[in-house]
């Protein structure tokens, strides 16, 4: 079997989605090579892309046709309306295609596939760039008319994705984001001059970082740090100008590792997510975790975490002190719950949704 897997989005800065692009496309590549198959890692990108996606494809066995395009959001949003011409002009005869975020390659043959991590641009198109509103609604659209499968980082996601797009449920399969080598209890950890909570998230409205800022006050606990990662975002920012709240901008994976292994407790306020990935990366680093009580972070908490209204500053904050108190047994709930996410395993669910669609 020839796999074609769209790599697009890791020209740009890893977030969530890009970790799981590369991370899944890790496993299928270790699944597939145990089976004889062949994947195929493409994108038609900008010189900028043209330099990093070779960097974050370092050490994936697989083969790359990264084309250089000027002006490539462009092309690749005009190849995906037009329709034309399709992707075996470029890559020669495949079995399968799997398309991620930016676009949604024609192609003449094989089976279809995408993934979908969420679907916070039709629920709460205020949360979005107009940008990836437009972007994103046409792939779901294209998505649910043209795909044989659809893989969904969490049940939640799939739920979802039948129930809003009309896709059938039982040809949505649920393939829960790994968790990278970094993120182990083993290891050095940040030693900061205050103990510190540590949230890790890109400065955007959905994050919620505002409501959490405010939660922090409250704990008016001098002794203590707020440590905030995650890289500039867009719409309204958290005020973090604030006594004992420190920005730390975008760190390294191991970087952000040894965070997560020095911090008294990690705190993940999102008001909606596909799952939250970095829940599970602080529970396999021996972080305990407060996490929004939404449903779409269920998967990843599992019984493991302390849950607290994300809109409400004051059960953020009487969680945190609940956190800090049952520290050892959140510890040792966490370490169990992460046993189950590996990339290879989800990989494997790849390899496994093409074969069975086809």
């Amino acid at each position: 079997m020839k796999i074609a897997f769209d790599v697009s989005p890791l020209s740009h800065e890893r977030t969530g989605v890009n970790n799981y692009i590369r991370g899944s496309l890790a496993g299928l590549a270790a699944a597939a090579a145990r089976e004889g198959d062949e994947v195929v890692a493409f994108a038609p990108t900008s010189p900028a892309g043209r330099r990093a996606i070779p960097e974050a494809l370092s050490g994936i066995p697989v083969e790359q046709r990264v084309g250089m395009l000027p002006f490539a959001h462009a092309w690749r949003t005009v190849w995906s309306r037009l329709g034309w011409p399709p992707a075996e002009r470029f890559l020669g005869a495949f079995d399968a295609l799997h398309f991620t975020d930016w676009m949604y390659p024609p192609q003449r043959a094989g089976l279809r596939a995408t993934t979908i991590h969420d679907l916070v641009p039709l629920h709460f198109p205020e949360w979005v760039t107009p940008r990836t509103r437009a972007m994103h609604t046409r792939k779901y659209e294209n998505a649910a008319r043209t795909c044989d499968v659809i893989f969904a980082n969490s049940a939640f996601t799939a739920d979802d994705v039948a129930a809003t797009l009309g896709f059938p449920r039982e040809r949505i399969v649920v393939a829960h984001p790994g968790i990278g080598e970094e993120f182990t209890a083993g290891g050095g950890a940040v030693a900061r001059e205050r103990p510190y909570v540590l949230t890790v998230a890109t400065l955007e409205p959905r994050k919620n970082l505002g409501t959490l800022v405010e939660a922090f006050a409250l704990l008016a606990d001098p002794e203590l740090e707020l440590a905030v990662v995650g890289g500039a975002g867009w719409g309204e920012q958290p005020q973090l100008d604030r006594p004992g709240v420190a920005r730390l901008g975008r760190v390294s994976d191991a970087e952000l590792a040894r965070l997560y292994r020095g911090a008294v407790a990690v705190v993940y306020p999102s008001r909606f997510e596909g799952f939250g990935m970095p829940i599970t990366e602080a529970m396999a680093c021996g972080a305990p975790v407060v996490a929004s009580s939404h449903p779409s972070l269920d998967e990843a908490c599992g019984d493991a975490a302390v849950r607290c209204d994300p809109e409400s500053a004051e059960a953020i904050a009487a969680a945190i002190r609940e956190a800090l108190a049952r520290r050892d047994d959140l510890r040792a709930r966490g370490f169990e719950h992460v046993r189950q996410f590996s990339w290879a395993r989800t990989g494997e669910l790849f390899l496994e949704g093409y074969r069975r669609f086809s």
